[in-house]
């Protein structure tokens, strides 16, 4: 039986730097294992450890995916082993290839019925990839997933929402996508990262996967938030009670009370 755990090998965008008129500059920000994923993970690793799967790492993307730093970095987090798509076409693919792609490489691995992803990715942040990949196997998806215990197929899973928690007893195949405070990651030492290097390792070309692709997207135009004009009026305080008078005054003037 294998736990498989989807993550992204993504640019960080606190390294991006933006440029005044709104254009984004990748060049200095180092890809990583998306932040989000060491705690799906680690979720991965300790359900593993209880009921003896075996927890596969899997990624598509760009050429750099199947770079020996990607795979160290992902491997070190815990990982038995990895599977891998890495194609120019699938750099900086969007949302859907991205999802249809990792349901096809779950459908080749095989032996799957469980899914767990990060939160979102640290890049694009869009938190549709889960309900994608799920939706291209036909498995249901649960987001914001705290907890997780059972054995794959018939787990106990909680999930976290703004009223409390909701506890769900989940049989057969499911994608679960684990928030980002479920648990504490572990930081891998250098025993991990070395042997990180002799776990195996698999790259499947992108034409041995099908369905995954889908129509084109083109992005058209992209843009800031466009700026509020500001009064830059300033109330003078030496009385504070005809400061207060004042600014009453003022947001009643704007229609605000």
């Amino acid at each position: 039986m294998k736990i498989a755990v989807a993550y992204k090998w993504a640019p960080n965008p606190q390294d991006a730097a933006v440029g005044a008129d709104g254009s984004v500059d990748w060049s200095r920000a180092k890809p990583a294992v998306s932040e989000y994923d060491p705690v799906a993970v680690e979720v991965g690793r300790r359900l593993a450890d209880a009921t003896g799967a075996e927890l596969v790492g899997l990624s598509v993307g760009g050429p750099d995916v199947a770079s020996p730093m990607a795979k160290k970095a992902a491997l070190s987090r815990g990982l038995d082993s990895a599977v891998v798509v890495a194609d120019d076409a699938l750099a900086g693919a969007g949302t859907t290839p991205t999802g249809r792609a990792l349901a096809a490489l779950v459908q080749r691995l095989g032996d799957v019925d469980l899914v767990l992803t990060g939160d979102s990715s640290v890049d694009a942040g869009a938190q549709m990839v889960p309900a994608v990949l799920a939706g291209a196997l036909g498995w249901p998806a649960l987001t914001d997933v705290v907890a997780v215990s059972g054995t794959a197929g018939d787990l106990t899973v909680e999930r976290a929402h703004a009223g409390g928690s909701q506890v769900l007893h989940v049989t057969g195949p499911v994608v679960l996508a684990v928030a980002a405070d479920a648990v504490v990651p572990r930081v891998p030492g250098m025993k991990d990262i070395l042997s990180a290097g002799k776990k195996p390792t698999e790259e499947v070309p992108l034409a041995d996967l099908a369905g995954w692709q889908t129509a084109p997207v083109e992005v058209v135009a992209t843009a800031g938030p466009e700026l509020k004009v500001r009064k830059g009026q300033v109330i003078d305080g030496a009385d504070p009670a005809a400061a207060v008078t004042a600014l009453v005054a003022a947001l009643r003037a704007d229609g605000v009370l």
